[in-house]
């Protein structure tokens, strides 16, 4: 009598059959295409990984010898036998990662091994044992939600976590599925074994793990190409696109990787959401610790899209998901379906569902503009990463606002250099301007490039600066350089000899400014209010006969919190206040800088203005005329976006007479 066959997951399979041969065949063409689209790496880089997490293994023994000699030196038994434990989990471990991929590795080391020793020794010894040149881009982050050493090895992008569990000497075949390893560990020790815990878990709960494989490297594919991969931004990360491909594959156990692709988006552009996605039971466990209940919990019941770990304790994966993300990852996901439908047929091949996203070429006419600027290296890392992990936030405020359909955060943000010479210039980038890039992309970007800041389009030399109040704040509450860098660079410039005439002097040198700028695109809402012009109003108007955009907007309270989160910080306050800033603009889609397009796309135009229906061009003093069918706006010194016919122009919060102004907008604070 035959063995009954095992059930995965928390119901019956929907289909066991085997594949077909046109399956089998459709299987196989996914997998030259995955091979085209170089997502597999080449054995020699597999093997170059393989030698670098031998090198962490033999540093992180060192390490944990280290700590024994330092706290027991006289314990010869303790020194002797300590060693720790090197896991990795995420898409390394699952075994889909590709070229450029990065490692999450995970050390484990015994009791006497606390959190404080691994950030202050640990760095010291990585250095010293690795070979000379090998670490570079070491960055240590203390105070993340789970915190973290980031480095290069040899090239290899590694992101090393850190925890201890409450024994005395660790054996050398520990593994981390007993639940009671996590007995006496706080909730960041038991957020850092989570990721390996939950990765095996996943790979123990599939029937057949190269089906998921293969499977996986295709949603992987399309939801980076689609641009709806990035936890930190309101996506599924790595770990959650994971556990739904797996849930898919328990209810088709036997069938082929192509028809688990399809069967992906049938099922989970059909899911019940709130219902959660679950690879079992949840598990009560031996710990005090919060488990994903949302009867139990108010906040968990918040989750918009909750796919639940199956590691104890199990949590929500997917907690960042805001109701505009959840949008975007329908439409696509109704996308995909179509497209798969095709493809099973044979009516499309499988480099149609791989096509790059259309956020910039032809997404949304509006976006804003987060960055986040620096004037050093070392501040950069820590700045952007901080307000990169709270734009999730502001897309939240953003979409609460009744005139905003969607508020969609691009899931990654643009890394740019610039030399600016004087404070001014620094003003300017702060602004956003594309004028004093660094390195070979400035000479693309600066060559009649148009200042992000300004939605008319001007030509940044013929604006000039922008008024300021003593102290070198702007009048608009708008932070700016100090009185006293200005006076510096007057003096770098021109010197006063003791006879009353003046010397020139060589210009002062380039500094170097780095900034990270995030795009959320806005999608508004087709209602039809009462629109009046108001001074203090972020105002768009469309008045065309078929259907009307959100008519005033107003998102200076938005803006402001945001701002206010972001430099409340702690850090911000004691260490980066006097080099680091935040800036929020508006953008056009005609306005976009060059680098967010890729060779062979189109970057939106601007409709002239001589095919205006009025035929009219409206003069700098003229009272604004609003186009049928066109929409447009303007974000004011204060953040604020105003109505102005054809064109985007900034008016001052006193003033709004239709007098054009020649101060550039912008809402950043800080440097």
């Amino acid at each position: 009598m035959e063995a009954p066959e095992q059930v995965y997951g928390v119901t019956p399979p929907m289909k066991t059959d085997l594949p077909t041969d046109a399956e089998r065949r459709t299987t196989d063409a996914l997998l030259e295409e995955l091979k085209r689209q170089n997502t597999f790496e080449s054995p020699a880089d597999t093997a170059k990984r393989e030698k670098v997490l031998e090198s962490l293994r033999h540093i992180c023994n060192a390490f944990v010898k280290h700590v024994a000699k330092t706290k027991e030196p006289k314990n010869d038994v303790l020194i002797r036998n300590a060693i720790g434990k090197v896991f990795t989990y995420g898409s390394y471990r699952l075994g889909v990662y590709g070229p450029g991929s990065d490692i999450d590795t995970l050390i484990v080391a015994p009791k006497y091994v606390l959190r404080e020793d691994y950030f202050e020794h640990f760095p010291k010894l990585l250095v010293e044992m690795a070979p000379k040149g090998a670490i570079t881009g070491l960055t240590v982050v203390t105070d993340a939600f789970v915190p973290i050493i980031k480095f290069e090895y040899s090239g290899i992008s590694i992101d090393l976590i850190f925890s201890r569990i409450i024994q005395k000497q660790l054996s050398e075949d520990l593994t981390l599925q007993d639940s009671a390893l996590l007995r006496g560990l706080d909730e960041v020790e038991l957020r850092s074994l989570n990721g390996t815990r939950v990765t095996d878990e996943i790979l123990a709960l599939v029937p057949e793990r190269s089906t998921f494989r293969k499977a996986l490297r295709a949603i992987k594919l399309w939801a980076q190409r689609r641009a709806i991969y990035a936890n930190i931004m309101g996506f599924p990360g790595g770990v959650a696109w994971a556990m739904l491909v797996a849930r898919v594959c328990q209810l088709y156990p036997k069938a082929a990787a192509s028809v688990v692709v399809n069967k992906f988006f049938l099922i989970i552009s059909q899911w019940q959401w709130p219902h959660p996605v679950l690879l079992k039971r949840i598990e009560s466990g031996p710990l005090p610790v919060r488990v994903w209940n949302p009867k139990i919990y108010k906040g968990d019941s918040f989750h918009l899209m909750p796919v639940i770990t199956p590691a104890y304790p199990s949590m929500c994966a997917t907690f960042n998901i805001t109701r505009s993300s959840m949008t975007v990852i329908q439409r696509e996901l109704e996308r995909g379906f179509e497209i798969t439908e095709k493809i099973v047929t044979g009516k499309r091949p499988w480099s149609d569902l791989f096509v790059k996203h259309t956020f910039f070429t032809s997404g949304y006419k509006y976006y804003i503009s987060v960055i986040a600027t620096s004037k050093t290296e070392d501040a950069h890392k820590i700045w952007s990463g901080y307000v990169e992990s709270k734009v999730r936030m502001l897309v939240q405020k953003l979409e609460q606002h009744p005139s905003i359909a969607l508020a969609h955060a691009f899931n990654k943000g643009y890394e740019r250099r610039h030399k600016c010479r004087t404070s001014e210039e620094i003003l300017q980038v702060q602004e956003g301007s594309m004028e004093f890039l660094a390195g070979p992309e400035a000479a693309s970007e600066s060559n009649g490039a148009t200042d992000e800041s300004r939605g008319n389009g001007a030509v940044k030399a013929e604006e000039p600066a922008k008024e300021q109040s003593d102290g070198g704040v702007a009048k608009d509450g708008t932070a700016s350089a100090t009185a006293k860098v200005d006076d510096q660079d007057k003096t770098a410039v021109k010197e006063e000899t003791e006879d009353g005439g003046t010397s020139v002097t060589s210009p002062p040198q380039a500094m170097e400014i780095f900034t990270t700028t995030h795009y959320i695109g806005l999608e508004l809402a087709k209602i039809f209010p009462h629109p009046k012009l108001a001074s203090n109003l972020l105002y768009l108007s469309l008045s065309g006969a078929d259907q009307q955009d959100a008519k005033s907007l107003d998102l200076s309270y938005q803006v402001d919190e945001f701002k206010t989160l972001c430099t409340s910080w702690q850090k911000y306050e004691e260490e980066l206040k006097d080099v680091a800033s935040i800036g929020v603009q508006h953008c056009r889609n005609f306005n976009l800088p060059d680098d967010v397009f890729e060779p062979g796309e189109t970057k939106p135009q601007r409709k002239s203005a001589k095919n205006a229906p009025n035929g009219k061009k409206r003069e700098a003093t003229e009272q604004p005329a609003t186009p049928t069918g066109e929409a447009t706006a303007v974000l004011s010194r204060s953040g604020r976006l105003r109505h102005t016919g054809t064109h985007w122009d900034d008016y001052d919060d006193d003033d709004y007479d239709g007098r054009k102004l020649a101060a550039r907008s912008t809402t950043c604070v800080g440097i």
